[in-house]
């Protein structure tokens, strides 16, 4: 499977997750919501544009490089939102196992990242022959033909080497 295609499924799975845990255990008063499940959304909202941005790039195809720097952007805005997860986890409500869901996509994340910059890093493969080349004979010149010898030299017109 590419890793453009595996993309947005990781990304989508990590923020259903994401979305869906904290507000299962929190039930705020209907007036005011608590301040850490404001910040926890506004964290949750910047990895989710950063994932879109992912997404977009996977769809137009970009090069590893530009794919490997948003890699990086994703991969700490999510490991952001999980540090405030974990510090503020207990006070906020956060259940542990979608911390532990949370933990294990950031996983998944870092191990597409680890890839796909190692792909962005290798150099750049020397273009080799093409099929036709490789398949062609050599180019007859006056260097690698040779003429007055051989048994049926018909360039000279004596078929038996007779002069």
């Amino acid at each position: 499977m590419r890793i453009c295609r595996a993309l947005p499924i990781a990304v989508a799975l990590s923020f259903a997750v994401a979305a869906t845990a904290p507000a299962q255990e929190l039930q705020p008063p209907p007036a005011q919501e608590p301040p850490c499940l404001a910040q926890f959304v506004k964290l949750r909202g910047e990895a989710e544009k950063k994932a879109a941005a992912i997404k977009a790039a996977s769809e137009r195809h970009a090069t590893a490089q530009e794919a490997c720097r948003l890699f990086n952007a994703f991969s700490a805005a999510e490991a952001k939102m999980i540090k405030y997860a974990v510090d503020s986890g207990v006070w906020c409500g956060i259940p542990d196992q979608a911390l532990a869901e949370m933990k294990k996509a950031h996983e998944h994340t870092e191990t597409l990242r680890a890839k796909i910059c190692q792909v962005a890093a290798a150099p750049p493969r020397p273009a080799g022959p093409s099929l036709s080349e490789s398949l062609s004979a050599p180019v007859p010149n006056a260097g690698n033909i040779k003429t007055g010898h051989g048994t049926f030299d018909t360039l000279t017109g004596a078929p038996l080497g007779l002069r």
